[in-house]
């Protein structure tokens, strides 16, 4: 088939960007060098023109497993034939630092286990998102692909040939022999014939797998569903960009969150929003350095506020500010998802809620990972001004809608939250700050949600004033300590989440839609998935719930097994779940397994030993 289902994929990276592998043993996404980066490989955007670089058996009619080799992100695609097995395994450099161009670069070594195997190797770059022609030229032990914007050698052991625009070669192992093919920047420098050998590959890969079970094994957590938790750290690591810190949303960009439809965006940034999630997760399960960097990478972005004071709502990896959204109208999208859209034209919305994400991750650091500064108390107590002249306004809200301004419940809950955590970060650390303003501000805000963000006659809180559609943001209300989790309000609010879409819930066989897009307006046509990190969060308010009701509690983890089973064959989680089970939007989506990784946490720990 053309298009693979976006579950068929595994992740292989280095900190600095990622390639998509899917089943059939294709790289079918890497952008080059970085994760912002133009694509070099975009099949999974565009059969036919994006580019891809795919090593199988011949004939094509085999079957395939693939996993990770334990405790790694080295990936294993293994091929079953009628003549034998065979297997490519595929990996980026991490580990010992060096000049050595590889740490940049892919790996991939094809195997044959039993038998004899025929593979075909096709290498065909299609730069800068296709946009870029290129020449190829052979030397005696590689391939040079020349663009204007980018160059990279195919260094391989098997002698190879060009097809028009591409390297093509077929080879045949016989079990137990080994083929290595690198793929890497090209900077003109003489290489020894012998740079893509068996020994040096060898060494690569021993390095590389060393390198992640080493950094795995400070993972403190050791509690049920530990498999599952050890891959959402792996999958997060992944996503951090290691000279910043930075951890991008997702790896990709333009995966459709409706199969033909225009919701499709770029999530190769990171957002503010995904601050707390990321410390929280980071720090419970042990992984203080990650938690450190990203600090620093926000305490940066703490340094740049606009000339009113305010953040942006996401970032580029480096920090830069603006993200300018284009359409590449020469890309099908994936199975004819079209706009193919990159750059993020939401980067200068107003959305509240990223203050209140802020704070809270702030305060979480300064309370389990290292005490704050006074000079970044002086940025966050600006911020905390900012939102005290500021929370009243309409915004665009979490969930990024082009269909106007409103006041999103979630929005002021979030405010409230930027204000509380800076006044228990001031008193906390005796810090000068304006507690009579900030506690009036806070007490108004609270007040204004349990009067206009509460709806008598749903009984449970809603997605905007005025309105009285739900939204599973609002399920955040006892995990940020708004109200307790076994308030009546809250209460209600979850058993009203918990019906079904017709009648009027956000719950459909255990996963949660994010809102209902029949009752309220986003701007955007088509429908959507469920939400997988909207399933976690009510997993969490259950679990919270459930400290009291044990029946809650008890259907907090039969919906969290549920929902474990929806992960892809390796565990990686896309942005959504569709209506038969498929992996939609971006992938594998940070956001989803840092909630993963909250809700096993405090599931687990609930449940006690």
């Amino acid at each position: 088939m053309p298009y693979q289902p976006i579950e068929n994929y595994g992740l292989i990276g280095n900190m600095r960007t990622t390639a998509l592998v899917g089943m059939n043993g294709s790289i079918d996404w890497l952008c080059f060098p970085h994760f912002d980066s133009p694509s070099v490989f975009a099949a999974i955007l565009d059969d036919s023109k994006g580019g891809r670089f795919s090593i199988a058996p011949i004939p094509n009619h085999v079957k395939s497993k693939q996993y990770y080799w334990p405790d790694t992100n080295v990936l294993v695609t293994r091929f079953h034939t009628s003549d034998g097995v065979g297997r490519v395994v595929d990996f980026m450099p991490v580990g010992k630092q060096s000049a050595d161009c590889t740490q940049h670069g892919i790996v991939r070594r094809i195997q044959t286990i039993r038998g004899t195997m025929t593979f075909r190797l096709e290498c065909q770059p299609s730069f800068n998102y296709g946009r870029d022609s290129h020449t190829i030229s052979l030397t005696a032990a590689s391939a040079i692909f020349q663009s204007p914007s980018l160059s990279l050698r195919l260094g391989a052991t098997v002698p190879l040939q060009i097809e028009g625009h591409a390297i093509v070669t077929e080879f045949t192992l016989e079990e137990g022999e080994t083929i290595d093919i690198c793929l890497q920047p090209h900077d003109d420098s003489d290489r020894p014939s012998g740079y893509c050998t068996e020994a040096h590959a060898q060494e690569l890969f021993t390095q590389t797998v060393g390198y992640w079970r080493t950094w795995l094994s400070t993972c403190t957590y050791s509690g049920r569903w530990r498999e599952m938790v050890h891959r959402s750290a792996l999958v997060l690591k992944l996503l951090t960009f290691q000279p910043t810190g930075a951890i991008v949303a997702a790896p990709t960009c333009s995966l459709p969150e409706d199969i033909g439809g225009e919701r499709n965006w770029d999530y190769r940034y990171t957002w503010i929003r995904d601050a707390a999630f990321t410390i929280y997760g980071l720090l419970r399960i042990g992984f203080t350095e990650e938690a450190s960097q990203f600090m620093h990478w926000l305490e940066a972005r703490c340094h740049e506020l606009g000339p009113d004071g305010s953040l942006q709502i996401m970032y580029s990896i480096d920090g830069r500010h603006t993200l300018t959204e284009e359409t590449l109208d020469h890309l099908e999208g994936y199975r004819g998802s079209s706009p193919v859209r990159i750059g993020n034209g939401a980067y200068d919305q107003l959305q509240l809620d990223i203050y209140g994400e802020l704070l809270d991750s702030v305060y979480l650091y300064n309370k389990y990972g290292t005490p704050i500064s006074y000079d970044l108390w002086k940025h966050l107590r600006r911020l905390i001004n900012w939102v005290c002249d500021n929370w009243h306004r309409p915004d665009e809200g979490v969930w990024e809608t082009r269909g106007g301004q409103q006041h999103f419940v979630y929005s002021k809950l979030m405010c409230w939250v930027a204000v509380d955590r800076g006044i228990r970060l001031a008193d906390k650390r005796s810090f000068p700050a304006d507690r009579e303003r900030w506690l009036k501000v806070r007490d108004t805000i609270y007040e204004e949600i349990m009067e206009k963000g509460w709806d008598s006659k749903r009984q449970a809180f809603v997605q905007r004033y005025g309105s009285d559609s739900l939204d599973a943001a609002n399920l955040m209300m006892s995990l940020v300590f708004f109200v307790s989790p076994t308030d009546p309000r809250m209460l209600k609010t979850l058993d009203a989440t918990l019906q079904s879409r017709e009648k009027g819930g956000l719950v459909a066989n255990g996963l949660v839609y994010r809102y209902n897009n029949t009752e309220t307006t986003d701007g955007l046509s088509g429908e959507e998935g469920t939400f997988n990190i909207c399933t976690f969060w009510l997993v969490e308010a259950l679990t919270r719930a459930g400290r009291v009701d044990r029946s809650r509690l008890d259907d907090a983890r039969l919906l969290f097994e549920q929902m474990l089973g929806y992960a892809n064959h390796l565990g990686l989680y896309a942005e959504e779940t569709g209506h038969h089970g498929e992996a939609l939007g971006n992938f594998p989506q940070a956001f989803t397994h840092l909630a993963l990784i909250s809700a096993a946490f405090n599931l687990d720990r609930a449940l006690g030993k």
